[in-house]
């Protein structure tokens, strides 16, 4: 870019930047954030976009804008951060930029600089336990057993390099919970301080204390739920212990949250004939809740004409935006959301809701 095209940019920029304080829309905006990012300048654009959605948080093209810019920031970062680790490496530098790596969901690259990092500090749990945790992350979303084997062998390397390793041992506690090899979990969490306890950890044990052993070969469990599409236990997190009518209620919450989360327009929790349904529902007959209903039934019967099991979770796009199911027998979630919503984000959440739901009714499993 020549000097005369950016004193043309700088003088558009100083113009968007009135025109913003002047007569606020997404549009101006937008193009006060292009400006930014036409200037590489990350972090302004990213600003613009922020302060935009705080007038304007329906806007899709500012979200577009932030997610564009938030990338760019990231990128900047993350090429700062190894730049300084590649002049002099050190454990909180790869602890940095691991953390934006998390952040951002990029997982690969994350696999690859824990890998790195306990090649050239093989004594730290530092690359183990994040990469545990993406594992773990992984595994919660889509239930496949390789990812749970992996987050269970690098959470055990990290409690190996440091015993009192407190947050690999709850994390693998929790997951030895879930997956029902309780007694497992029952060990681990002995061995952490419970002075301090936090109310997740507390709830974590309390219900690991309450809850039914299914054994202790964890492989065979993770593959279970995988086979099943479902994990066993619900998360310590969920306020769903109680059955019955509190049961219902903590599901109505759940559904709610949901319902809040960015993009989502619709929110229903179906089972049998009852629904449960937040946002722009007007009642029964709402083309929404006939349709999952029916996408469901066409999963379920082309899954038995495949044999490849049961109907499990799904995604459909089109021009209403985006369809995300989650089912288990005649137990149904499913949201309606637009295009840039954070989809793996709300089927992971659409699947605990299933799986508390269940647990909750007493459902067996």
């Amino acid at each position: 870019m020549n000097l005369i095209q950016r004193l043309k940019i700088w003088k558009e920029l100083r113009r968007l930047e009135a025109r913003v304080r002047e007569e606020p829309s997404p549009s101006t905006f937008v193009d006060l954030g292009q400006v930014f990012l036409n200037l590489d300048m990350q972090e302004r654009a990213l600003q613009a976009a922020e302060d935009g959605l705080l007038l304007f948080p329906d806007s899709a093209e500012l979200k577009k804008l932030r997610t564009v810019a938030r990338r760019g920031v990231d990128r900047a970062r993350t090429d700062e951060l190894r730049a300084r680790i590649e002049k002099n490496p050190s454990n909180r530098l790869y602890g940095e930029l691991v953390a934006i790596l998390a952040e951002s969901g990029d997982a690969g690259s994350l696999h690859a600089t824990c890998e790195e990092w306990s090649v050239r500090f093989p004594h730290d749990a530092g690359p183990f336990l994040w990469l545990g945790q993406s594992c773990l992350q992984s595994f919660y979303r889509s239930l496949a057993s390789r990812d749970g084997i992996e987050a269970v062998a690098a959470l055990e390397r990290a409690i190996g390099l440091e015993p009192k390793q407190v947050r690999a041992r709850v994390l693998l506690a929790e997951l030895f919970y879930r997956v029902g090899a309780t007694q497992r979990a029952r060990t681990l969490l002995d061995a952490v301080p419970s002075e301090g306890d936090d109310s997740e950890l507390q709830n974590l044990r309390r219900q690991v204390a309450a809850a039914r052993s299914l054994g202790s070969d964890v492989e065979e469990l993770l593959r279970s739920a995988e086979e099943n599409g479902l994990l066993p236990n619900a998360p310590p997190t969920a306020a769903v212990a109680s059955r019955g009518d509190d049961g219902i209620a903590a599901i109505r919450d759940s559904l709610a949250a949901i319902a809040e989360m960015e993009g989502v327009e619709k929110a229903a929790y179906i089972r049998g004939t009852r629904a449960l349904v937040k946002g722009d529902i007007k009642d029964g007959k709402d083309p929404f809740l006939r349709t999952v209903r029916v996408v469901a039934k066409a999963g379920h019967r082309y899954s038995r004409r495949l044999d490849v099991g049961s109907f499990k979770r799904g995604v459909i796009q089109g021009p209403f935006g985006v369809l995300c199911i989650c089912c288990y027998g005649e137990v149904l979630a499913a949201v309606q959301c637009s295009a840039d919503a954070p989809t793996d984000r709300i089927l992971a959440e659409l699947q605990e809701v299933v799986a508390s739901s269940l647990y909750a009714m007493g459902v067996s499993q």
